[in-house]
């Protein structure tokens, strides 16, 4: 493959992420703008919270960003440019015994 083509490829994989992320928090924010809005409204409806559209917000928000999330701390675990508790643990040469 081309390299414009891998190129291509890795921005998409991070784009698909981050707009779902976008579109969960708009989700979120619109169900609970849309609640306290409601309480302007006197014309005697019972208003009650969209509780589907703010959970599939708080999914799509959670998997977009932690997708994103893990991606940068994997690169840069591969780079070693994590703190020391977060490098990967090498095996300790086993010690040998004396006798």
């Amino acid at each position: 493959m081309g390299v414009v083509l891998v190129r291509f490829i890795a921005v998409l994989l991070l784009v698909i992420p981050g707009a779902a992320a976008t579109v969960g928090f708009l989700k979120m924010k619109d169900s609970v703008f849309d609640y306290f809005s409601g309480f302007g409204n006197d014309d005697g409806v019972v208003h009650s919270f969209a509780w589907g559209q703010f959970l599939l917000g708080v999914i799509l928000f959670i998997a977009g960003v932690g997708f994103i999330g893990g991606w940068i701390f994997f690169r840069d675990r591969k780079r070693n440019y994590v703190a020391p508790r977060f490098r990967k643990k090498r095996p300790r040469p086993e010690r040998q015994n004396i006798q």
